[in-house]
């Protein structure tokens, strides 16, 4: 309604100047050669009106004709968009469904109608994927990895399926590729630490401080594999820092001060990894070159001194007090072990040795040494290094099994005040 007046007000006001101009009267002439001509101002000035209106209607009219070809495709691509995004929603609803032969059907219906954009590429490679087709899933994959503007996500399901099928150099290569495409990325970090894992590429799991697993493990791991001495070093000294009680850390950073000469500072190292978790291995360093069985026994009061009463301290002392002939102190040591209920067969066995000791080859003496070894054979087993995936017994601490591959499972066995368990089961 308000146009409409808008244009009677501009019909209105150009009538009255029409008409204002045809009352004042003049005339517009031109001569060219022998024509002459003479017109109303008026009249031409709507011979110009006209003509303008007249030029502009053909011209639109090119212009129209020209775009119509370049509107039937636009029309075309509209209906084909429309089409398309139906069919991505049918392939969504198929793909949640679980109906992986419909999901293909109405995918390859929309990359036809859509072209190979990267969100149909997507569910390309997630249609044939639910559909057990890996390589053609791949090849999605790898199509949208070649588009700048979709790398990560075609890196990522070839990672996925690099992983899968535990093609471990190349999922390495694809891991490199796809940080490079997306540094930083929160769920590339933890499959770059898994990956590290699996290929027992432990710098590269410290780097990464894979969540749910022990530094001073990851550490320790590291500097088993690390050529540079320096090195090796610094990843001992951070593994025991970081764990004090992890006693394979621990042993590995005193034995690499005491052959770097600093004695002093490995017993310090020793006697910090006692007090957090008093384990016998650590015992056996403290003392290793220690000749003299009444030294042995100064020795063995002053690293215990910290967890004097913990099983091992008093099966420690017992033993170093039987050694050195001090029968008194060792009975009372053990004795007061047994008593606390905390005892193993070492303990019983090291009762044996006390009697044997004291008594000799006697009746009192056989008849106590009976006693003791029929209580060792109900008593529990001693701590040992074990496998808690397959079971196996090893000698020393190793970050993977190499009985059944299982990384993380060893542990020690025995009571401890410290964590000796440092890594998650991984099925390698």
């Amino acid at each position: 309604m308000l146009r409409a007046i808008w244009l009677l007000i501009v019909l209105a006001v150009s009538i009255a100047f029409a008409w204002y101009l045809r009352a004042i009267g003049g005339a517009i002439e031109m001569r060219v050669g022998d024509w002459f001509v003479s017109l109303p101002l008026w009249v031409m000035l709507v011979f110009l009106v006209v003509g303008f209106v007249v030029l502009h209607g053909l011209l639109r009219g090119w212009s129209a004709l020209r775009s119509w070809p370049s509107r039937i495709r636009a029309r075309r691509a509209a209906r084909h968009r429309a089409e398309g995004d139906a069919a991505v929603t049918r392939t969504l609803l198929a793909l949640s469904a679980g109906a992986s032969d419909q999901a293909r059907i109405e995918v390859r219906r929309a990359r036809k109608l859509l072209g190979d954009t990267p969100h149909t590429l997507l569910l390309t490679a997630e249609a044939e994927r639910q559909a057990g087709r890996e390589e053609a899933a791949n090849e999605a994959f790898r199509a949208l990895a070649e588009r700048d503007d979709a790398r990560f996500l075609g890196l990522r399901g070839l990672l996925r399926s690099a992983m899968q099928r535990e093609d471990w150099p190349e999922a390495q290569r694809l891991a490199r590729e796809a940080e490079a495409a997306q540094p930083g990325a929160a769920w590339l970090r933890e499959e770059r630490a898994r990956l590290a894992l699996r290929t027992h590429d432990w710098s590269e799991a410290l780097a990464l401080k894979a969540p749910g697993l022990s530094e001073a493990a990851l550490a320790l791991a590291a500097s088993e594999t690390e050529g540079d001495e320096d090195r090796r070093a610094e990843l001992e000294r951070r593994a025991f820092q970081a764990d004090p009680g992890f006693t394979p850390a621990a042993l590995a950073h005193a034995r690499q001060l005491r052959a770097s000469g600093n004695e002093r500072r490995a017993r310090t190292v020793l006697q910090e990894a006692w007090k957090a978790a008093p384990h016998p291995e650590i015992a056996m360093t403290y003392l290793e070159g220690v000749r003299d069985v009444l030294e042995r026994v100064k020795g063995a009061e002053t690293l215990v001194q910290s967890q004097r009463t913990h099983p091992e301290s008093r099966l420690l002392l017992g033993r170093e007090a039987t050694g050195a002939l001090l029968v008194g102190r060792a009975r009372a040591e053990l004795e007061e072990l047994v008593a606390s209920g905390e005892a193993d067969r070492r303990a019983f066995l090291a009762l044996v040795d006390l009697e044997r000791t004291e008594q000799g080859d006697t009746p009192a003496g056989r008849a106590a040494e009976a006693k003791w070894l029929r209580a060792a054979t109900a008593a529990p087993p001693e701590p040992h290094w074990q496998c808690g995936q397959c079971g196996t017994v090893h000698l020393n601490w190793a970050p993977v099994c190499g009985h059944c591959g299982t990384t993380g499972r060893i542990a020690w066995t025995g009571r401890q005040g410290g964590s000796q368990a440092v890594f998650v089961a991984e099925k390698v």
